[in-house]
């Protein structure tokens, strides 16, 4: 299985393939990396720059095919899925919920509340909305918020809004956080490193799902 960490999660949100890696050693998994990882393309697709985006994609269409393919990073799992042709690709939480569900991860259940938010990528593109919450409520209780799975509220990050429009982004990551204050919860679970980073507040910790399962599960090891 070939990890993909992508560009956030492998130059700017380190912890997070750093927790993906943990856990895939901690179920045994046989997997590898690649030290020369160029860019899915996501974002030069999302912003416009078709061109570009292709070239960079049949680059990588040459190293990636023929691979399993785990992907971290929900922009990553949404390009990799629907924008390369013929790649076995499969987001972490997915992945998880097979590995726990077969008994390979099993987590110490422990009594408190924690909010999800669905990633546009994840959620309402790839319809990737039951697996993270299995996942998570293999560990602690779920509270949701008001607006989830198809009617999620956007982060704010995706699409190049946080760089063309930065006070539109935070506006929406205000109304985002809102909601998950009113949950009462202390810890708010994203999928994304984008949606992670825009999210970030000074009320509540923001974590990718792996950050979270590595910090406050206590795994059992059998």
């Amino acid at each position: 299985m070939l990890y993909f960490r992508g560009c956030t999660a492998r130059e700017k949100q380190t912890g997070i393939a750093q927790a993906t890696e943990c856990l895939l050693k901690k179920a045994n998994v046989d997997y590898h990396v690649l030290e020369d990882e160029k860019c899915c393309g996501s974002v030069l697709l999302r912003t416009g720059f078709e061109d570009e985006a292709r070239k960079q994609i049949q680059k990588n269409n040459e190293i990636l095919k023929g691979e399993k393919i785990l992907t971290s990073c929900a922009g990553c799992y949404k390009t990799l899925k629907d924008d390369y042709e013929g790649l076995d690709v499969i987001h972490i939480s997915q992945f998880l919920n097979e590995l726990i569900s077969k008994g390979k991860l099993e987590f110490s259940k422990r009594d408190f509340d924690v909010t999800y938010h669905d990633s546009c990528h994840l959620g309402r593109h790839c319809e990737v909305f039951d697996e993270p919450r299995e996942v998570i409520r293999s560990l602690v209780n779920l509270v949701e918020m008001e607006n989830i799975r198809e009617n999620s509220l956007c982060c704010g990050a995706g699409g190049g809004v946080k760089s063309a429009y930065p006070e539109i982004a935070n506006q929406m990551a205000k109304a985002r956080i809102a909601q998950a204050k009113e949950t009462n919860c202390d810890i708010l679970i994203t999928p994304c490193p984008f949606c992670k980073l825009n999210l970030e507040n000074d009320d509540l910790e923001v974590l990718d799902l792996c950050e979270f399962l590595v910090k406050y599960g206590e795994i059992d090891e059998g």
